[in-house]
């Protein structure tokens, strides 16, 4: 079991500040699954259902994690959300998010993102998701740091 020092024993693996899944990079399903098996106590329901609100909206998405976040985006075009886990909420963040209508309603320190912010108990509202992650889906991805 991990605890939130990133610590861990062979249960699974550490937590980082916030109680963020400290997961190795990869690509594919799997490495996305195992984030998701590793979020602390509500989290993980967020992440199971972000995830298959994701995979409904865009069949074809790719998955990866780097930088202790899954990413999600279409082959070819980059990455358009990654999630992540923060001490008291999910925090989702459209890559190119200021080109979405309506936009997400939390603001980025990056000039294209927005983000989505999911507190414990929080209903989320399904259909604009969807519409969001359809959106985001169909515009130029985020190809990560410049080196």
């Amino acid at each position: 079991m991990a605890d939130q020092t990133g610590t861990s024993d062979a249960d699974g693996p550490g937590l980082l500040a916030g109680g963020n899944p400290q997961i190795a990079k990869g690509d594919g399903n799997g490495p996305v699954q195992a984030y998701i098996a590793a979020m602390p106590g509500w989290k993980r329901s967020v992440g199971e259902e972000l995830d298959r609100l994701i995979e409904r909206a865009v069949p074809d998405v790719v998955k990866a994690v780097k930088w202790n976040t899954p990413l999600y985006g279409v082959a070819g075009q980059g990455w358009f959300l990654g999630f992540h886990c923060l001490t008291r909420y999910v925090k989702m963040t459209f890559f190119r998010g200021r080109s979405l209508q309506p936009l997400p309603p939390g603001p980025s320190k990056t000039k294209d993102a927005r983000h989505l912010d999911i507190f414990e108990n929080d209903d989320i509202d399904t259909a604009q998701l969807l519409d969001w992650v359809r959106q985001a889906a169909e515009l130029p991805g985020f190809l990560g740091p410049k080196q």
